[in-house]
């Protein structure tokens, strides 16, 4: 396998898995991914941040049964899940309880690589993000904490990647900032950036100012993450895992109309959106769902006119220095 395999792909995105918003029954998540397989997803994303490593669980049961040459499996580093236990809230208030520590050293890397390995079963990690080292985690600390992060993770990880040990590494983030500044560095520059909620038919005119060009002459390729929006785009309760601001309520219906008026699925029209910048790899929604992968898979190979996108750019609901599946 190389890297070019995952190259206009869709993927599973797990963080639902890991109880996201809701207590999801194990059968449930187990039959979510072999449908995923099924169908022919092959790259599978997960986190130690997902219910406190309870998505990386679920996805190991469920793929220990294939054959591990046959797919790709990315999680992150940056946070490690403790023995100790306490109380949760947030979007993960129904995962596990155990305690997790944010700490972005080369040490707590390699701890919480052998920590994924384990829930995971496997003997081995494709890719590698560095997880939520960004200000909507860290506020203004956010500088302090990559700073830790190049001397201790990015360097790592550059040093498991020359060795073999990974294919590709680079950040797992819901903001651009962090992936602008790491694909500058000399010594530990990434190659593969999951970019979630920032590159989507709702939310992509700041990535394509700096972000993407950059991407693409520095040869890094971005996963997107979180096509829908977090669910606002299809008829969700979230938007960048918070509420619905009134402003892409009405964005979202006006290109709910135009869908409409040109027979194609919102899914269709958001998956298709981001495969088709050059620059992105592949596109990981996230579901609990066996029949929304389904619909996942049938609307990234949805036939869409281009009249449809033209409308788009010329009522303005997308950027006019966005490709398109029809440029």
């Amino acid at each position: 396998m190389n890297l070019s395999l995952i190259k206009g792909k869709l993927g599973l995105g797990t963080a639902p898995l890991g109880n996201m918003f809701r207590e999801v029954p194990e059968e449930e998540a187990i039959e979510t991914i072999d449908t995923a397989w099924n169908q022919g997803i092959r790259y599978f994303d997960t986190a130690p941040f997902y219910g406190a490593g309870l998505a990386e669980m679920r996805l190991g049961e469920a793929l220990s049964k294939y054959n591990r040459d046959d797919y790709f499996l990315s999680t992150k580093v940056g946070r490690v899940v403790e023995d100790e236990t306490e109380e949760k809230e947030g979007m993960f208030e129904y995962g596990r309880k155990n305690k997790l520590t944010n700490d972005y050293s080369e040490d707590a890397m390699l701890r919480s690589i052998e920590q994924s390995l384990e829930r995971l079963k496997t003997d081995r990690l494709d890719f590698l993000y560095v997880h939520d080292v960004s200000p909507d985690f860290h506020g203004d600390e956010w500088v302090s904490q990559i700073s830790i992060a190049r001397k201790g993770a990015f360097r790592a990880l550059t040093r498991l990647r020359e060795e073999g040990v990974i294919k590709s590494w680079g950040l797992g983030v819901n903001r651009t900032e962090p992936i602008e500044l790491a694909i500058e560095l000399e010594e530990t520059r990434p190659d593969l950036c999951l970019l979630a909620t920032r590159y989507t038919l709702l939310n992509h005119d700041h990535a394509l100012l700096k972000l993407m060009p950059r991407a693409l002459e520095q040869n890094v390729q971005i996963v997107v993450g979180a096509p829908y929006s977090s669910g606002a785009l299809v008829g969700g309760n979230h938007y960048d895992y918070g509420d619905v601001p009134d402003d892409i309520v009405s964005k979202t219906n006006a290109i709910k109309q135009i869908t409409e008026k040109h027979q194609v699925s919102m899914k269709g029209a958001a998956l298709q959106f981001s495969m088709a910048h050059p620059a992105v790899a592949a596109v990981i929604p996230g579901s609990t769902r066996a029949e929304h992968v389904k619909e996942d898979i049938a609307a990234s190979k949805e036939e869409i006119p281009a009249d449809f996108w033209l409308e788009l750019r010329e009522q303005n609901l997308v950027s006019p220095h966005a490709p398109l599946p029809i440029d």
